[in-house]
């Protein structure tokens, strides 16, 4: 879900290879102002290793602006399959946040979020933390309304000489009020041809089919996730 300037390599919560946004900069009375709209067109939306499209296509957008400072916010958008959600088609998430490098190998980044689902489920609040040093993340997400759950993940992205960027993702779910945890992995190669950035994600989960309630066998086993994305 969250897709942002300064996005950590491979995460898997987007479903696509991110890298740092190439953000157009601006100058303001107020400071300079990095701006980025980006498009992605997936055969699938992999969140925590689960598709929330049922196996199917999804097509993504976001926009985002960042000061100076290091504050940013943004929007990003996707469909979502309507029978897994309540009857919501589409997924929409607000976000503001302040990242930031303490050195040059050494980042964080703070930020709060929301995710809408018109007409299906309740809108979700989250709160996340990451740092960031010598390629490896480490971060926490805590959704607080409207039910409690924890999200730990770790990550680690590098680019060979030829281009071809390669992340490594490990999460851990925990839902506060239930006994539901589970892990998620993903493995993503990366890499920018003519203008677009190409992905391909293998991504699972240690979820049992039979343990998939109303979510099909294939959102929570073994996925396979290709992306083209463009970032204006």
């Amino acid at each position: 879900m969250m897709k942002k300037i300064a996005a950590a390599v491979a995460t898997a919560s987007t479903l696509g290879f991110a890298g740092l946004a190439q953000a157009e900069a601006f100058a303001t009375p107020i400071g300079e102002l990095d701006v980025s709209m980006t498009a992605t067109i997936a055969s699938q939306y992999i969140w925590r290793g689960q598709s929330q499209t049922d196996g199917r296509g999804a097509v993504q957008a976001s926009l985002d602006i960042g000061h100076e400072s290091g504050l940013y916010a943004g929007i990003w958008g996707s469909n979502v399959d309507a029978e897994d959600f309540e009857g919501a088609s589409v997924e929409i998430d607000y976000y503001v946040g302040f990242a930031g490098e303490i050195t040059d190998n050494f980042s964080y980044d703070l930020s709060w979020a929301a995710y809408e689902f018109p007409k299906g489920f309740e809108t979700v609040y989250e709160v996340l933390g990451s740092v960031g040093f010598y390629g490896a993340t480490l971060g926490a997400k805590y959704a607080y309304e409207p039910s409690s759950s924890l999200y730990l993940h770790a990550g680690y992205g590098f680019e060979f000489d030829n281009g071809i960027g390669l992340g490594l993702h490990y999460g851990v779910t925990d839902p506060r009020r239930s006994d539901d945890k589970y892990a998620d992995w993903a493995v993503t190669v990366g890499k920018t041809v003519l203008g677009l950035d190409l992905a391909l994600m293998y991504s699972d989960t240690d979820i049992g089919s039979s343990d998939c309630g109303y979510v099909s066998s294939r959102s929570c086993g073994s996925n396979w996730t290709v992306s083209a994305s463009k970032t204006f």
